[in-house]
């Protein structure tokens, strides 16, 4: 095995962003009377942080005169509340896993083709969960005897962005530890990964870092950690304890895939640094996923990000409709046959041993 670190060449942005700390923290009644809700407020009480007990279940004031401010203000407060009934009805989630669960919703970042601009309503703000323990203990109903259960807990949120405030990220590596047939998946753009490190995961977890081409991390992805300090999160999770490391099986998710000018360059470019990164045997898995937006996403970010450089051109894309009617604006055929080719291609070669999951 290969432990030496790779050196930084001097060009390389190396930040990591700061840790998201709230102008606005806001518990609601609900959220008080759970055990763990009261264990949140500690935590975020030692943080020195401003907390609000609200009189009632319903959040208000982050509302602003325009979508622009609604966002501003909304992406400087953390909500402390219980997840609805609804949430412990769990939804199918393919190709990333059989189901998923929430341990909060809403992100601290700023990426200006945000998902959850179409996934979420009203405003962007986080919204954590204080009955967890109760969250997961619902997932055990969905497993069947003999046959191993995957759970996916960043549909709505970047867990590790918010895991100094709340450890809920933790908490649930820990009891996914315990289950014999079920495993958790979680991805992130951050990198505070070292609180992980020795937790009893028991390899039931896949800890996954969302990538991407330079240009793109560093033009439209804003608050998060560097394209270099992710790659050195995914290597401390990836190393055996035994030398320091979290011993986790990982994955890149690398998204959103798109073509910009020399894609073909950028690409290798951070498939090089990759096998830099990753310089010694370990369990990888690679989910690629291609940029696509829909109607409604696009009116929600041209709102938040007026001044974006993201494409969002319809007329340059092919048209996707679901089973319900929806449109989904995806890249041309031709586009996409390229770069698929060119990335699986590259990926097969570089990396053998590791599964493509899926291209999307």
């Amino acid at each position: 095995m290969t432990l030496d670190i790779p050196t930084i060449d001097k060009k390389v942005d190396t930040r990591s962003p700061r840790l998201w700390m709230p102008k606005r923290v806001v518990f609601t009644p609900k959220a008080l009377d759970e055990p763990y809700g009261q264990q949140l407020y500690q935590r975020l009480e030692n943080l020195d942080l401003p907390i609000e007990k609200l009189k009632s279940n319903r959040i208000t004031g982050v509302r602003g005169e325009n979508e622009r401010q609604t966002y501003a203000t909304a992406k400087r407060t953390l909500a402390v509340v219980t997840a609805p009934p609804s949430a412990f009805k769990l939804r199918p989630i393919p190709p990333s896993a059989d189901w998923q669960y929430h341990l909060a919703e809403g992100c601290p970042a700023h990426c200006q083709y945000c998902y959850l601009a179409g996934s979420l309503s009203g405003p962007p703000l986080v919204r954590v969960f204080a009955n967890l323990p109760s969250i997961l203990e619902n997932t055990v109903q969905y497993e069947q005897p003999g046959k191993t259960t995957s759970y996916e807990a960043s549909c709505y949120t970047d867990p590790l962005g918010i895991e100094h405030l709340t450890g809920s990220l933790a908490e649930s590596i820990r009891h996914f530890g315990t289950r014999e047939n079920a495993r958790l998946r979680w991805v992130t753009k951050y990198d505070q990964v070292d609180q992980l490190l020795n937790l009893p995961h028991n390899g039931h977890t896949r800890c996954r870092i969302s990538l991407n081409a330079e240009p793109i991390a560093r033009r439209l992805e804003g608050g998060t950690a560097s394209v270099h300090a992710r790659l050195q999160a995914l290597r401390k999770l990836a190393l055996p304890q035994t030398h320091g490391g979290g011993g986790y099986p990982i994955g890149v998710v690398l998204a959103p895939i798109m073509p910009i000018p020399d894609w073909q360059k950028h690409y290798c470019e951070l498939f090089d640094r990759l096998e830099e990164a990753l310089n010694f045997d370990c369990n990888l898995t690679f989910e690629l996923i291609t940029h696509r937006f829909t109607p409604g996403s696009k009116d929600v970010l041209l709102q938040w990000y007026p001044n974006t450089s993201l494409d969002l051109d319809e007329t340059r894309r092919d048209t996707k409709r679901n089973k319900f009617g929806g449109t989904k604006f995806i890249l041309p055929k031709r586009e996409m046959q390229a770069l698929r080719s060119f990335i699986t291609t590259e990926l097969s070669s570089r990396f053998p041993q590791a599964k493509q999951l899926y291209w999307t």
